[in-house]
């Protein structure tokens, strides 16, 4: 039986007529991920366009007089046919198209595409009519060239091609070549004519594109997918006899590919019972066309982010991926390995293809509890993959829910859509480290490495070692081990235990990390906001101006901040610690901060030299994590403190914000952090994150109490390190002629440096000087002393320090400290 879209039960009809299929109904329309990534390419490609006539106005300028040159040579009769054409085509192939599909009973599709040819004409003419008059010059005198008598915008095709791209005309060439045609006329007549530019046309197509697919999007399409019913009639195709069939998946589930478990009626009833070993005989997996696409921009990030043999394709074609999974299945069973049997694929309709495998009852791996799965279990499935291994064929999702246990006790891999033949021995290594930690998250490191080295050897896990990396897990495992997440280095031990000669370095697998974007946005912020600043400064009249004996009372103040940053770790370190090498690591924390967040790399350095002087990984953690949460409380502590001295100081109308402001920030921001923590989600996240951060700091500082020496040193050089800063800015400033309130300077710098330690880029770069030079103007300087201070505040403190503290970095690794 198959349910209809209001639940009831229905029999199915036509060539399958009298075989049930029992599946949820289908909703008549979908939303598909193709249509979103369209949008955004479309909207993507717009910016460009704008991007670039900004910036090469010259050029296009140029390519239009040459254009305009070229055509006042073409016959006007000629021309004037060209523009009749246009004018009656552009309209007409559309209205015909449209016709068609109202007479086959598809006036839904219709309607939508009527719908965003609406959105493009008002689009168009509010571009051509007002924003045009509102806001001339610029970009938009680069898109109309040629004074008033042309349009940003093409009014006339954009909501033409807006019509076309949400009424889809897949499959129908004929009509896509002739409305196309009279669209690309309509364009070069309007081009000849000066009507519109060639970065006008550019932009018109880019935006009827994005309100098509944008609206195509919005209002889903109609569902393509083929039902059940069809399903079970293509396995007759293949000659096959259903008896019964049901859907096997949750159809909430997206991205996901239809699972359906079909009952075949053989040569009589009790012999197939007695044959039967499991509810279904067939397991079918259904691809459909616009499931193709889902994940597509995860997958392409980890294309671009990974070198190439670390990941598949990012997008295979349907009929591609057929054939793909297919040979893997026969591949597989070739070299050995147990896997459900292929026993036939067909493709179903235009929309979708089907894959036919023998059913094997059993469960998933993730469904299987520690206490059932046997070393005898884990051996065998290591016995599978290393039939893999030696065929060359790389599975590529060796998760959990791809490794079944059979009923019988045996295992079974399944699921090949992302496996490749003739593989290189980096994906096979990749292979071997996924099932690694899969098999760990469900029966320890312990147990895996074991059974993996009874199969495999002590040398194939040996070589997996540096592949024992998040980067080069699938993504399912890599949210698994959040839970876990020093589960990589225990199984790296246990490997390390059987060999110890193993190189456990880890092989370079990304092309780019995060980080460095986040580094090229924020020097692209930095250079945003600073470079149009110092291109107005006259440098020769700022050196002859400044006061260096300032100069000077800043650069002290700088170099004494690695001091009271020194002091800071010191006093919550209960073992005893040179002064002089831990001044040095502080040194050398300023050539890593230009490689790693701002808050990031001085707490990784300052567990390294810990560790390295002979402090236990947990208690130098720990250690770090007290000085980094004192210094978190001291410092609001401190803003709050100054805000109110700031307001109450009798010149606070010049400086930063009267007390009245610091408290209605303060409530505000607790609001919101109150509101946060009442979403389950969000507390627990934040739950787990300061967890992480601070685990094992209480009792740290429990050690560091019962020392008052200890305890004043901490405190000291917390309150100093924001002193000396502060002192530098303050000194920066007035090297340049400015003057504020001290209690304002502190407020100044304890913002900005919230704001660097809060934005991930190197050095808080581009945050700390658009936060300093804004707080500093509206605090009562000029632009231009603003702009000096900072850039000599930033000079002193961020980048004159990098070659000393490259230096110290050398030096401290030479003696192993760090």
């Amino acid at each position: 039986m198959t349910q209809t879209h209001g639940g009831a039960v229905r029999p199915s009809t036509g060539a399958t007529a009298g075989v049930p299929v029992d599946e949820p109904a289908q909703p008549d329309r979908i939303r598909r991920s193709g249509d979103a990534i369209r949008f955004g390419v479309s909207c993507v490609g717009l910016a460009a366009v704008m991007l670039l006539v900004s910036i090469a106005q010259q050029t296009t300028h140029g390519l239009q007089t040459d254009i305009a040159q070229g055509t006042a040579h073409a016959p006007r009769m000629l021309l004037s046919l060209a523009t009749l054409a246009s004018s009656f085509g552009v309209l007409t192939a559309p209205i015909a198209f449209a016709v068609e599909r109202m007479f086959r009973k598809d006036g839904m599709r219709v309607a939508i595409a009527l719908l965003a040819a609406v959105i493009a004409f008002g689009v168009t003419v509010g571009l051509d009519d007002w924003v045009t008059s509102a806001a001339p010059g610029g970009v938009l005198d680069s898109l109309i060239w040629g004074g008033t008598s042309t349009a940003p915008v093409h009014t006339d095709i954009a909501p033409v091609i807006a019509f076309v791209t949400a009424v889809g005309m897949a499959g129908r060439t004929r009509w896509q070549a002739v409305t196309w045609t009279f669209i690309g006329l309509a364009a070069l007549t309007g081009l000849t004519a000066s009507y519109a530019s060639v970065a006008a046309l550019a932009a018109t197509y880019l935006l009827g594109r994005a309100i098509g697919y944008g609206t195509l999007y919005a209002a889903g399409t109609p569902n393509p997918r083929p039902s059940g019913t069809a399903v079970v009639s293509t396995l007759e195709r293949l000659g096959l006899s259903p008896r019964r069939a049901a859907r096997l998946d949750d159809p909430g589930e997206t991205g996901q590919d239809r699972r359906y478990g079909v009952l075949l009626d053989r040569d009589g009833e009790k012999d197939r019972a007695a044959r039967r070993t499991g509810p279904w005989d067939l397991e079918v997996r259904v691809l459909d066309r616009d499931q193709q696409t889902a994940g597509l921009l995860y997958r392409m990030w980890r294309t671009l982010r990974l070198s190439r043999t670390t990941t598949g394709r990012a997008l295979r074609p349907l009929r591609r991926s057929l054939e793909l999974e297919s040979l893997m299945a026969y591949a597989v069973d070739a070299a050995g390995a147990r896997t459900p049997r292929l026993v036939g694929t067909s493709e179903v309709g235009t929309e979708a293809a089907l894959l036919a495998f023998e059913h094997v009852p059993g469960r998933r791996l993730a469904d299987v509890p520690g206490d059932e799965l046997t070393d005898g279990m884990l051996a065998d499935a290591w016995r599978q993959f290393r039939r893999l291994q030696e065929g060359r064929l790389a599975h590529r999702r060796l998760e959990d829910d791809t490794v079944l246990v059979g009923d019988d006790g045996r295992v079974y891999l399944t699921d090949m859509r992302s496996g490749e033949i003739a593989s290189g021995d980096l994906a096979l290594l990749l292979d071997l480290a996924q099932l690694l930690t899969t098999v760990a998250l469900h029966a320890g490191p312990e147990r895996a490495v074991r059974t993996a080295a009874s199969v495999l050897g002590e040398d194939a896990l040996a070589a997996a070692v540096p592949l024992l990396q998040r980067v080069a897990l699938s993504r399912a495992t890599r949210t698994a081990l959040r839970r876990d997440r020093d589960l990589l280095t225990r199984i790296r031990e246990q490997i390390v235990a059987l060999k110890p000669e193993t190189e456990a370095a880890p092989v370079r697998l990304e092309r780019f990390r995060p980080r460095t974007i986040f580094s090229i946005v924020g020097l692209s912020v930095a250079g945003y906001i600073v470079i149009p600043q110092v291109g107005s400064l006259d440098f020769a009249h700022l050196l002859s101006t400044a006061t260096w004996h300032w100069v000077f009372i800043a650069l002290a103040a700088s170099a004494a901040t690695y001091l009271a940053a020194a002091y800071m770790l010191l006093g919550f370190v209960p073992e005893r610690l040179p002064v002089g090498r831990t001044v040095l690591v502080q040194v050398a924390a300023s050539f890593v901060q230009l490689v790693a967040p701002a808050a990031v790399g001085g707490v990784a350095i300052n567990t390294r030299f810990l560790q390295r002087s002979g402090i236990r990984s947990g208690p130098a953690v720990a250690s770090v994590g007290a000085s980094q949460l004192v210094g978190l409380v001291v410092h609001v502590l401190l803003l709050v403190l100054f805000g109110f001295l700031t307001g109450s100081t009798h010149n606070a109308t010049k400086d930063l914000a009267p007390s009245r402001t610091i408290v209605i920030v303060v409530l505000a921001l607790g609001l919101v952090a109150g509101a946060a923590m009442m979403i389950p989600r969000v507390r627990r996240f934040a739950a787990s994150r300061l967890r992480a951060m601070f685990s094992g700091v209480v009792p740290r500082l429990v050690d560091v109490l019962q020392s008052p020496r200890k305890l004043c040193t901490g405190l000291g050089g917390t309150v100093g390190l924001t002193a000396t800063y502060a002192l530098c800015l303050d000194a920066s400033i007035r090297a340049f002629g400015g003057s504020l309130h001290w209690t304002a300077v502190v407020v100044v710098f304890l913002t900005a440096n919230a704001v660097g330690s809060a934005v991930p880029t190197p050095g808080g770069l581009g945050a700390v000087e658009g936060a300093l030079t804004l707080a500093l103007t509206i605090s009562g300087l000029t632009a231009e002393t603003a702009t000096s201070a900072v850039l000599l505040y930033r000079l002193l403190t961020l980048w004159l320090p990098v070659l000393p503290g490259w230096a110290a970095f050398a030096y401290l690794q030479r003696k192993d400290a760090i």
